[in-house]
Order: structure tokens, then sequence, then C-alpha cells
């Protein structure tokens, strides 16, 4: 089981999330985001909007979901 914070992952806080894979944790993180932003949480609304586009921009949303497993993988 490895830690990252919601703030590693491109959001505002350092809510920590755990998991055992890289994209056990973007889904937690997905999670954390959309729950934040529906009880009107506005310092996560950048991030989630950011999150609902993701793959519309294939490009930059492979080098974020490559940087998250590489940096997930270097943790302890």
């Amino acid at each position: 089981m490895k830690t990252m914070t919601c703030r590693q992952l491109g959001g505002p806080c350092d809510l920590e999330l755990s998991a055992e894979t890289a994209d056990e944790i973007i889904k937690a993180q997905d999670r954390h985001l959309r729950e934040a932003a529906r009880h009107g949480d506005k310092a996560h609304e950048p991030a989630h909007e950011e999150m609902k586009g993701r793959w519309k921009h294939p490009m930059k949303a492979m080098g974020w979901y490559r940087g998250v497993k590489k940096t997930f993988a270097q943790l302890a």
C-alpha cells in the first residue's frame, strides 16, 4: 500500500489517498475530487474540471498519467 496526497496528484489539498496501484490511486483521487466538488468546495473545482476533461487532450493526459505512475512507483 502506497500513499499520495491530493496535491501530489494535481489537487489543492493534503488529503492522503492510499492504494495498491497507481491506477487505484488515480481512481481514489477522481472520487475525492467529485465528492469535494459535489459539496461545493471551490478550491477543488479547477482540479475537478481538469479531471473531467483529462482525456480531451490525450497527449497532456498521458504525460500526467505517466508522471503519476512514475511518482507512485518511486514511493517506498
